[in-house]
């Protein structure tokens, strides 16, 4: 396990994978309830191709510091910077799924300069009144302090229903692992839900975007639907758009070949 201490003293747990000398680096950016091995799925095509790869929890994530919140996408992205920096990582693809997603938009608009492309999943730039009560109602959950009480009721709202039917061994093993994960798990959820719903506004900064950027979302996707995508996709100057058929919130389970295919087709156009 490695860490990497900020400037202001927070600890982010982080990996590398893939060529360390690669000619490519590229760094997953996890969603609000997820960890770095979430993307176990999506890294391996980037390994065969002998890039680099990086990722990290986010303060406030499972394996990194939960300071007192709420904090600023403007933070995480200057966290994500020092230790890209550090790790020699000048310029980079950024791939991110909705929590990340935002952030990785955050960091094409604040740092610019070290952004090749970004790959955007399952993201908005704005709020409504249907995704603010998805957000308190997790908070709502989070105080249950129990992690499987807390999976089972805000699964409906990220999972495609055909998701749901067909993996219900393989979400139950991960209610079970919610319920085991350490005590501070939802107290961190919980600073990271007020950092979304406070600071996540920023379709008016898009259009400063200036690299090149794919937008993908689930069809089926309730928490976070597609015209918040296309919201994104008119606003960043000559954005790509794709939906994803018979998906919900979390394509990077729910449809893993298919954005494989279109990510490492969209990024390989921009760097041949």
């Amino acid at each position: 396990m490695a860490y990497f201490t900020t400037s202001s003293g927070v600890r982010l747990f982080y990996e590398v994978k893939g060529d360390p000398n690669g000619k490519e680096t590229v760094a997953f950016l996890n969603g609000v309830m997820a960890s770095t091995n979430s993307w176990s799925l999506l890294t391996p095509v980037f390994e065969k191709l002998g890039w680099r790869i990086i990722l990290h929890d986010f303060k406030g994530q499972m394996k990194s510091d939960k300071p007192a919140g709420p904090y600023s996408f403007a933070q995480h992205c200057a966290e994500a910077r020092e230790l890209f920096l550090s790790l020699g990582a000048e310029q980079l693809h950024l791939i991110g799924t909705s929590y990340g997603g935002e952030t990785a938009m955050k960091f094409a608009i604040l740092y610019p300069e070290m952004v090749k492309t970004i790959s955007v999943i399952d993201s908005v730039s704005e709020l409504d009144d249907v995704l603010s009560g998805f957000v308190l109602g997790w908070k709502i959950l989070c105080d249950t302090k129990d992690g499987e009480t807390f999976f089972w009721g805000m699964a409906p709202s990220i999972y495609g229903p055909d998701f749901i039917r067909d993996n219900k061994a393989m979400l139950t093993e991960r209610a079970k692992a919610t319920k085991a994960a350490n005590a501070d798990y939802l107290e961190g959820q919980k600073i990271l839900y007020d950092t979304f719903a406070q600071d996540v506004t920023m379709t008016d900064k898009l259009g400063s975007i200036r690299c090149p950027a794919l937008i993908l979302c689930g069809e089926q996707d309730i928490l976070k639907p597609p015209r918040f995508s296309k919201i994104m996709a008119d606003a960043i100057p000559g954005a790509e758009y794709l939906t994803i058929p018979g998906c919900g919130h979390v394509a990077i389970f729910e449809r893993p070949r298919e954005l494989e295919s279109a990510i490492l087709g969209f990024i390989l156009k921009h760097t041949i």
